[in-house]
């Protein structure tokens, strides 16, 4: 069994290997490994060149990536916690985001910034933050968010060769639990959804930490329940997520992240227009409430628990 933290660090190691073009930059990732030890034992393989510590300031690091990439390298951008982006949003999304489209398609921009995201690790302010909205909004970025070991290990690489910028967001709070094996080949393209767990009743929708959760909901229900992992935020894989929802005529959308104008809003809204004669059912959201991120002491009132998304369950299944 491989850890998803342990599975990225082997994703890196092998584009490393395969790129010498391939370097890695951010806040304590090389003698440290990371604060999470994801990278722990690049830089020792590959050297302090290509495995970078960088200073305290992530628009200098997202912004230092960008001229980076213009000489010919692929930048794989660590940002240390989530609630730490925003001090490089301006960089993300009015420079690599629109490069290419600025240059005419002259100039691609294969940049991976991985985020740590998401809560229930009782962390303090600033360190658990769903911030997946934001990109998934900015023309320019692909988003993804593995939510297990093979995919991480294999999504990492598949996002190194991308052309495109790509938001890498990883479950802080699954890193270190068991993971999985890592398939011998990539199961699924960087941007296709997966069938989690098939069932007839209806489709819980979920990325990242809470495809677990709402694997853990599917087993404790009475209903059979498919859980659709989304694996890809931006671009999302409607024809999987119709098809689901097609048959089992049903939808429960699951993040952390607020309700409001999440991305969960948007699928609902897309299902609604789409599947409207499908569905026997309004499309539910269970979410993280409208407020800055709480305390960790109130952190499992407010993160999507297994009671709340079988309560959205017997909702639907009753409508």
């Amino acid at each position: 069994m491989t850890t998803l933290a342990r599975a990225i660090n082997s994703g890196l190691h092998r584009a490393l290997e395969a790129d010498p073009k391939v370097l890695l930059t951010g806040e304590d990732i090389g003698r440290l490994g990371g604060v999470f030890r994801v990278t722990e034992g690049l830089q020792e393989a590959f050297g302090e060149d290509r495995v970078i510590d960088a200073p305290l300031a992530e628009s200098g690091i997202v912004g230092t990536a960008i001229g980076l990439i213009m000489r010919g390298y692929r930048v794989v951008v660590e940002i240390q916690f989530d609630g730490f982006v925003y001090p490089a949003f301006d960089q993300i999304v009015t420079q690599a985001a629109r490069l290419n489209y600025r240059t005419a398609g002259r100039q691609g921009v294969p940049m991976v910034i991985r985020i740590p995201f998401g809560g229930g690790i009782g962390a303090i302010e600033h360190h658990s933050e769903s911030p997946e909205a934001y990109f998934c909004h900015t023309p320019g970025l692909k988003v993804v968010a593995p939510s297990n070991a093979s995919d991480a290990h294999w999504m990492i690489q598949q996002a190194i060769a991308s052309p495109d910028p790509v938001i890498f967001l990883e479950p802080k709070r699954r890193y270190h639990a068991a993971g999985g094996d890592i398939d011998d080949e990539a199961a699924a393209g960087l941007h296709d959804a997966r069938i989690a767990k098939s069932g007839a009743d209806a489709t819980l929708i979920a990325w990242g930490p809470s495809v677990l959760t709402c694997l853990e909901a599917a087993k404790a229900s009475e209903y059979d329940l498919e859980v659709l992992d989304l694996r890809s935020l931006s671009p999302v894989d409607w024809p999987s997520v119709y098809a689901s929802v097609a048959r089992t005529r049903r939808a429960i959308v699951v993040q952390e992240a607020p309700r409001t104008l999440g991305l969960g809003s948007e699928l609902a809204a897309r299902l609604h227009e789409d599947l409207f004669y499908d569905m026997e059912a309004p499309v539910l959201r269970v979410t993280g409430y409208d407020i800055p991120y709480p305390p960790a002491r109130l952190e499992r009132e407010y993160l999507p628990s297994v009671d709340r998304i079988l309560d959205a369950v017997d909702r639907s299944l009753s409508a």
